[in-house]
């Protein structure tokens, strides 16, 4: 080993420790910005350690591509509202996964008709897995992002033939992966490959519910891992093998805890979603009780201990510094405040934590579900702001609810529950509420940020 070899080895060990220290940073909230930083340094050296390494002729695209795609960057990082970032995280996914199918596809193509014919079967293995799970970790992510982003249904597109065509698949999936093995000289294996594995990832992604995303968009970032450690695998890049192994596991792990949050299997939520219909007899009614958010403001003014559940909702309408400023108002006024954060609430994994911290709510004040239920009883009020299927309490009353088994937040045995939301709709996987109707429930229309600065007012008029 020559000694630029060493230097690069040493650069890549460098670069992968740092990815490491970024992870472990980006585990809590005050210390996630430096995560990101440290991430990105780690990044910066592997990107041009390996430039130099592949002795590349001329930078001239490469320069270009990385004056675009950074001004790209930082101006998407700069004006993407926070209610857009779980679709932009799913184009995230979808762009590593596309640039691994195009590492794939280049190597192949660059490869001379004596590479071809040398080169071992493990490398062509490595280069079809690459494809093919690239393929669908692009196309996954761009029907995730429509669901998202609203540019397509959110529900669950289930269609006669489902069950066939993935067998259908996954036989032809296997037969072009033999000949791509066996034939790499012939292209018509390496376009089929291509067609497979976007399709594959279209349908399969079209047929999960908008409400299991959250699980999709976690599962997606850890098959992008898996592209790259298949792309590393096949250039014989040790940095790419690495970061590959640190992304696909870590998002392996998230899916599967936000799988338990939900109480289902991985199977079931690739499989099935939130796609089945409330049985017969299943229709709640009720008679829902409207509270104003001045009356809401004399319950809370008396109130000695407050938990906020926040969701979507309050993404949707940018009230969480509103929040943090109401909450500060009731501590002043000696009312403890807790938040409850369940694992799927929002669009994506962490949503609501990343909310909070940008109004600087303090992290030890939020709280997992877990944490929060034993001691329901003791909360005077539990405010949910938009958090409707992460409360619903079908999911424990009615077992031919969708949700029903869920493990979600029980506020309904809070001593009273104010639900802010725009309407008295069901959420966004579509199941009807029983909270809604409770005795002890009352429901306040409007706009979430303007009924809590409406009861922030009330506060400073007191």
């Amino acid at each position: 080993m020559n000694d630029i070899e060493t230097i690069i080895n040493l650069a890549y060990v460098v670069a992968a420790a740092l990815f490491i220290l970024g992870l472990k940073l980006l585990s809590h909230p005050d210390t996630a910005k430096r995560g990101n930083f440290v991430s990105a340094v780690g990044m910066l050296i592997a990107v041009v350690v390996t430039l130099l390494d592949q002795q590349i002729i001329t930078y001239q695209w490469i320069i270009l591509g990385v004056v675009i795609g950074g001004a790209f960057g930082a101006w998407k990082a700069k004006s993407v509202e926070m209610t857009a970032m779980p679709e932009m995280v799913s184009l995230f996914n979808g762009f590593g996964g596309a640039a691994s199918l195009l590492l794939g596809w280049a190597t192949l193509s660059g490869m001379s008709m004596v590479a071809l014919q040398t080169a071992t079967a493990f490398t062509y293995i490595t280069l079809f897995f690459t494809i093919l799970v690239g393929g669908v970790t692009f196309s996954g992510s761009v029907v995730a992002w429509g669901k998202l982003s609203g540019k397509m249904s959110s529900k669950a597109v289930i269609f006669t033939g489902l069950r066939e065509l993935s067998v259908l698949h996954l036989i032809a999936m296997l037969v072009v992966g033999y000949l791509f093995t066996t034939e790499p000289q012939n292209t018509l294996w390496l376009y089929c490959a291509i067609a497979l594995a976007l399709s594959f990832g279209l349908w399969a992604t079209i047929s999960i519910g908008g409400a299991d995303m959250p699980v999709v968009i976690a599962l997606l970032n850890s098959y992008s891992g898996v592209a790259a450690t298949a792309a590393g695998l096949a250039t014989g890049n040790t940095i790419l093998i690495v970061t590959g192994l640190l992304v696909g596991a870590s998002g392996l792990i998230l899916t599967n805890i936000m799988c338990k949050a939900m109480n289902r299997s991985l199977m079931n939520v690739l499989l099935s979603g939130f796609s089945k219909p409330v049985e017969a007899g299943e229709k709640i009614e009720g008679e829902i009780k409207i509270l104003s958010a001045q009356d809401a403001f004399y319950v809370l003014e008396a109130a000695q201990s407050v938990l906020v559940v926040p969701g979507y909702g309050m993404a949707v309408a940018q009230a969480q510094h509103a929040v943090r400023e109401m909450q500060s108002l009731l501590e002043e006024n000696g009312c403890t405040v807790d938040y409850a954060i369940h694992a799927v609430a929002g669009r994506m994994p962490g949503h609501m934590n990343v909310l909070l911290a940008e109004a600087d709510v303090p992290y030890d004040q939020l709280y997992e579900m877990d944490d929060v239920n034993p001691r329901m009883e003791n909360y005077d009020v539990v405010i949910v702001i938009g958090a409707n299927d992460v409360v619903n309490p079908a999911a424990k009353e009615m077992k031919g609810s969708p949700i029903y088994g869920m493990p979600v937040i029980e506020a309904y045995r809070a001593k009273t529950v104010f639900v802010l939301k725009r309407s008295a709709n069901a959420g966004f996987a579509g199941v009807d509420n029983p909270l809604f109707f409770k005795d002890n429930t009352r429901m306040v229309l409007g706009d979430a940020k303007e009924t809590i600065n409406s009861i922030v007012r009330e506060f400073g008029d007191d």
